[in-house]
């Protein structure tokens, strides 16, 4: 037992605790005896007072009485209660057995005694903090802006414990589609109706500001609750969404301005926990282009299932500074590593070394109109050399799962991005052996917020004052979270076997001016108040992006959210020829190589 040092409200606590005690030791005699105690067992009563109070006392220490603050007493405070004050009690029983023939305390002392503890000790502290929170919410309830929260959950629950301290909210009142609880109250709040009865709520209630707390609930519900809020003008905030809450790195306390993310959302991943920690728990891993959107967040997922050891490696000495600032405060064995993927003697060296158990491959040069013009020889030996380099220092290292970090546009590529990521595709396929490194790859498309994408070029055009620039009225996309797109990239790893495509559902597509017309509206602004150009499809640029080619089919797996492409395979005699091919493409003129392309990638039709 460990006594914890004693302050000026831990010993205010301790005595009250032990008045208590004496307490409720008189009133059971008092009651036992109708207030009328016989001389002989009064002597026994005061005798025995003090022997109850120091066997009392020192069960509340062992069992951490004091360790709680009375102000946030809660159900883990009564449960220490109860145990210390049972504990003690049937040790009292005990030693009244032994000293029957010296001391007769009457059997039902030794149970009102006990009974009228825990009520004393127990109703002292609620009321305590009862009292607190009223005086706390009594002081705020008349500052802060009018808001209603939408959601009556556990989240909102949470929400409204949090809020009644601040000064900067004052919650009127709750909406939520669970019609149970309408008419109810929720911490004195109450529950007036359904979501979408936001308007006429807000106005009888004078509400300007809205707080959706829904991270559990289903995309769409959540989606439709933020337009009606913005259709309405009101000022809209949200909770973290549920990842952040469940991992501790954000609470529900922490709001933000709602983001195009939210209105694009998708519901929760589900991961084989048990199984990947199995898969990384304990074990070296290895993840190229640690540095990029993708890379970066597969090394923060990763460390969640304590690895003995991340090894960070990226060509980018910025990128893998800003990933040691991120990472340097958990309690992960790290090690940040400048390379590049082609260079095979400083790949086999860190291999040779660390001996990895995983390796995660999501370095690649992925801009298409960048790859496709003036880029594209180095786009072939970054992606598909660089790819079978590192593929090849894994097998060599004896690496037990390699995967490969793919993308939507290898399917009927229209341009080299493309078409390169499905030569890498290939030549780990062809690379594959009927024992050693399994090779596995993911495709997947479009992911929010990461670097050259659509989402933080629109925020710096709405910024500025527009326009935002859309290619094409038609042209859609799929996007999922960062966050999400990573976590399907383990799972998958996870459960590949060697020489999978798995295709992680993207949801639905979305066009890209919807996209901006929502960001415009989350922005504050109405549609034509930021203009909206379409200035032409870009070099290589499709209109429609494609998960499967045409004679590809796929197969479920036990992950409702991934699926296992079966496509058209290579050996590795083809694999040595398509090497020596790219190795000539740095003499080569740009047409040349596209055109050449045509042979290796069937499916690839570039824009010539």
């Amino acid at each position: 037992m460990k006594l914890l040092p004693i302050n000026a409200l831990s010993f205010f606590a301790r005595l009250h605790d032990l008045a208590a005690v004496s307490l409720s030791w008189v009133v059971a005699y008092w009651l036992r005896f109708n207030f009328d105690i016989p001389s002989d067992h009064a002597a026994i009563m005061w005798l025995t007072l003090v022997p109850v109070m120091v066997i009392q006392g020192i069960a509340f220490d062992f069992f951490g009485l004091y360790r709680g603050i009375w102000r946030f007493a809660s159900l883990p405070d009564l449960r220490r209660i109860l145990s210390a004050v049972i504990s003690a009690a049937l040790v009292l029983t005990a030693m009244a057995f032994m000293l029957r023939s010296q001391l007769v305390v009457p059997r039902s002392v030794m149970i009102i005694s006990p009974c009228l503890l825990i009520l004393m000790m127990g109703g002292s502290r609620f009321f305590y903090r009862y009292m607190k929170e009223h005086q706390l919410y009594s002081l705020s309830s008349s500052k802060g802006d009018h808001v209603i929260i939408l959601g009556a959950g556990e989240a909102a629950i949470a929400l409204l414990k949090e809020l009644s301290r601040s000064e900067r909210w004052q919650v009127i009142g709750l909406l939520d589609d669970d019609a149970s609880m309408h008419g109810r109250e929720v911490l004195g709040i109450r529950v007036y109706g359904r979501i979408d009865q936001l308007g006429r709520f807000a106005g009888q209630l004078s509400v300007d500001h809205v707080i959706v707390a829904m991270p559990s609930a289903h995309h769409q519900a959540r989606r439709l609750a933020i337009e009606s809020a913005n259709a309405l003008g009101l000022s809209v905030l949200t909770v973290p969404g549920i990842d952040d809450l469940m991992s501790g790195r954000l609470s529900v306390s922490q709001l933000r301005p709602v983001d195009v993310e939210d209105l694009l959302g998708r519901d929760a991943v589900n991961l084989d926990q048990t199984g990947l920690k199995d898969l990384i728990g304990g074990h070296v891993v290895f993840v190229s282009g640690a540095g990029g959107s993708i890379g970066s967040e597969l090394c923060r997922q990763i460390t969640k299932f304590q690895p003995s050891l991340l090894i960070c490696y990226d060509l980018s000495e910025y990128a893998l500074y800003l990933l040691e600032q991120d990472l340097k405060s958990l309690p992960i064995k790290c090690l940040y590593l400048v390379g590049d993927v082609k260079n095979l003697e400083r790949l086999t060296n860190v291999l040779s070394q660390y001996s990895p158990h995983l390796v995660f491959h999501a370095a690649a040069y992925k801009h298409v109109p960048l790859m496709e013009t003036d880029n594209v020889s180095e786009a072939l030996l970054n992606n598909v050399l660089g790819t079978y380099t590192l593929a090849k220092a894994s097998q060599e290292a004896n690496v037990a799962k390699f995967i490969l970090v793919s993308t939507d546009k290898a399917v009927n590529p229209t341009n080299v991005m493309g078409a390169s990521k499905r030569l890498a595709e290939m030549i780990i396929q062809g690379l594959q052996k009927t024992s050693g490194t399994r090779f596995v790859m993911v495709r997947f498309g479009n992911v929010l917020g990461s670097s050259g994408s659509v989402v933080p070029k629109f925020r710096e055009q709405i910024a500025a004052g527009g326009p935002i620039t859309i290619t094409h009225p038609e042209i859609t996309r799929y996007f999922m979270s960062i966050p999400e797109a990573a976590k399907l990239v383990m799972q998958a790893g996870l459960m590949g076997t060697g020489s999978e495509i798995f295709v992680l559902d993207m949801g639905e597509p979305v066009r890209i001016v919807d996209l901006a017309k929502d960001m415009i509206k989350l922005s504050g602004f109405k549609e034509g108040e930021i203009a909206i150009e379409f200035v032409g499809l870009r070099p290589g640029e499709k209109l429609y992006e494609e998960l499967l080619a045409n004679d590809e089919t796929t197969q479920p797996t036990p992950h409702r959210k991934l699926r296992i492409a079966t496509a058209r395979t290579v050996d590795l005699e083809w694999v040595e020829s398509l090497l020596s091919w790219i190795a000539t493409t740095s003499h080569l003129d740009e047409l040349s190589i596209k055109q050449d392309l045509t042979r290796w990638v069937v499916e690839y039709t570039p824009d010539l």
